[in-house]
């Protein structure tokens, strides 16, 4: 009875064992072996060579956001179309009919988000 659950995920556990050890090890040897001799100059901010000027961080348009969530959006309606094009003979035409709904609701939100204007760059 070899084939036991601990026996087949022993090399998972071990694995990731190795991962969080040198996950933790790694920067800890960093800050403790690694030089300090702070200076003036070193512990000013650096922006690509010139003094910083202004805040460090900008705000960011919504329309980046946007353009990200419907990223996300394409790649879910990617994700949920290959298992059926894999399995759509076995599902039938219950299969077909769903899938079909789906794409149509798909289909009415990109229009919606095309009428909103939000693939619009300017």
């Amino acid at each position: 009875m070899e084939n036991t659950i601990a026996a087949l995920y022993l090399p998972i556990a071990v694995l990731f064992g190795i991962a969080v050890f040198f996950a933790l090890l790694l920067p800890i040897l960093s800050v403790s072996l690694g030089p300090r001799r702070p200076t003036a100059r070193k512990l000013t901010a650096y922006e690509s060579g010139m003094a910083p000027i202004g805040r460090a961080q900008r705000r960011f348009p919504v329309k980046f956001y946007r353009i990200a969530v419907l990223f996300i959006l394409f790649d879910i309606d990617i994700i949920f179309l290959f298992p059926y094009a894999v399995a759509m003979r076995k599902l039938g035409l219950f299969g077909l009919w769903s899938m079909l709904i789906f794409v149509a609701i798909f289909i009415l939100g990109d229009i919606w988000v095309w009428k909103k204007g939000v693939l619009e760059w300017e």
